[in-house]
């Protein structure tokens, strides 16, 4: 959510200090430009003073006219600004240098026009830094008895302007990027301070789910509406940890009340076979079913206490404790002409070394149970891809499952409808995956090729309480 939330804050803070920048940085520009402009005018206004009473004939001697042409001169040299005084016909009255004539079209041309009409140029062409070869014209009027009679115009190079433009943008674009520094900061800040709650309530939500029930969210930070779905989550998960306490509590005692009353009828019955014949079937069939009774109600109370009980999560000898598991079931196997192979190798995991061998003896009495005699059913120990967890993975050569049977092996009581008749509660694979998700393993099954049941633990490298690795 972080990776969505972010960009889309920072876009927004770009946007909005963009929309601020641009603006910004052209009232800057044209500020710039106009404090030049009044210059140029008030340097105008004072050559059109000069200029005001000079002679318009150029044969006769005037003082003024030989001051006003030292004067433009002076300027020239001093600012490297071209300045000139025309009569309304475009006649020079004095300019520098000499030979400088207002061109009869282009932007010297409309301020003289716009000048002719008795008004100053307040607003020429605005300047931009990347124009190199902009220049700046400023026109005024030179006014005698109410008419104008000449004009000054002002032709100035743009190269100090553009520097101070592009300077003062610079400086915009610096306090630009400080300020998009720390507005990313504030969002790293803000969408940590509120999505933190988030990302504790989606952890805790995981233990809750992988059978950490007594996992709870500490509501301490984040928006009050995050704190107020902590609170509520906390009471939701107190609530769903008691109905299963009550659940696991009842087929406990259920299990266990039921246990005696059993006995109590299975040992009736072996009274009642000692006074009937020894093949009478109905008996055989009772006490059949009296077996299977009790062995349903021991699977309910394991599965009880399994989900009842805590991991104990110890660094352990994943191919060791493999190959002993195989070793206790080597016997069952070859009474039943099954060839139980293993291959097992010394790899480390952290696992509850007593849950994980119960889990392993359901996992390979179930294989030995589905697989005809003559096959055989090999337990194998490897790396899983990644190396964060390690494998064993019990291959037999049964009849196997359906796609359809696949995604409901492991469910409590459910067995194939073609498997009905073999011995068994359809419990142990439930026990197994409730012993293996107490400490971080999984259980997956998968067709094996030509024919039976591929059945997959995995262990966790990781401890999942410290967070370090099984050497």
């Amino acid at each position: 959510m972080r990776t969505r939330l972010l960009p889309l804050l920072i876009v927004l803070m770009a946007g909005v200090l963009l929309a601020l920048g641009f603006p910004l940085a052209a009232s800057t520009a044209a500020s710039e430009q106009q404090r030049v402009v009044v210059d140029r005018l008030d340097d105008s206004a004072r050559f059109a003073a000069l200029a005001q009473f000079v002679s318009e004939s150029r044969f006769a001697p005037d003082e003024r006219r030989s001051l006003l042409s030292g004067e433009l001169a002076s300027y020239h040299e001093v600012y490297d600004i071209r300045a000139g005084i025309f009569y309304r016909d475009n006649r020079s009255m004095a300019a520098a240098p000499e030979d400088w004539v207002v061109p009869y079209d282009g932007e010297a041309r409309r301020a003289f026009n716009e000048a002719l009409l008795g008004r100053r140029s307040h607003d020429p062409s605005q300047v931009w830094p990347w124009q190199t070869d902009a220049r700046l014209i400023v026109a005024s009027p030179v006014v005698r008895d109410g008419d104008v009679v000449a004009v000054v115009v002002t032709d100035s190079p743009t190269g100090g302007l553009r520097s101070r433009i592009l300077h003062d943008w610079l400086l915009i674009f610096a306090g630009e990027a400080a300020a998009m520094l720390l507005a990313v900061g504030a969002a790293f800040r803000l969408t940590g301070w509120v999505l933190r709650p988030v990302r504790v309530l989606d952890a805790v939500t995981h233990d809750i789910a992988t059978g950490r029930m007594n996992s709870r969210v500490a509501a301490t930070g984040g928006p009050p509406e995050l704190r107020r779905l902590a609170r509520s989550f906390n009471e939701m998960a107190d609530h769903v940890e008691d109905v299963l306490d009550q659940q696991r509590a009842f087929v406990a005692d259920a299990s266990h009340q039921l246990r005696n009353p059993l006995a109590a009828l299975l040992l009736r019955i072996e009274l009642l076979a000692l006074e009937l014949p020894e093949d009478n079937e109905e008996i055989a069939s009772v006490r059949t079913e009296g077996k299977r009774l009790a062995q349903v109600l021991d699977d309910l109370l394991d599965l009880a206490l399994a989900e009842h009980t805590a991991a104990d999560l110890r660094l352990t000898d994943i191919g060791a404790l493999t190959a002993e598991r195989v070793a206790s079931w080597r016997p069952v196997a070859d009474d039943k002409g099954v060839a139980l192979a293993e291959e097992t190798c010394a790899l480390t995991a952290w696992a509850d070394p007593v849950a994980l061998s119960s889990a392993l003896d359901a996992v390979i009495d179930n294989a030995l149970k589905f697989t005809p005699a003559g096959e055989d059913v090999t337990v194998a120990v490897r790396l899983a891809p990644g190396g964060a967890a390690v494998e064993i993975e019990v291959a037999d050569h049964g009849p196997g499952l359906t796609d359809e049977e696949l995604e409901r092996v492991g469910d409590r009581f459910w067995r194939s409808g073609r498997h009905q008749n073999v011995k068994g509660s359809g419990l142990g694979l439930s026990i197994s995956r409730v012993l293996l998700a107490a400490g971080g393993g999984t259980i997956g099954y998968a067709r094996n090729r030509p024919h039976g049941l591929r059945v997959t633990v995995t262990v966790p490298r990781e401890d999942p309480r410290t967070g370090r690795d099984a050497p």
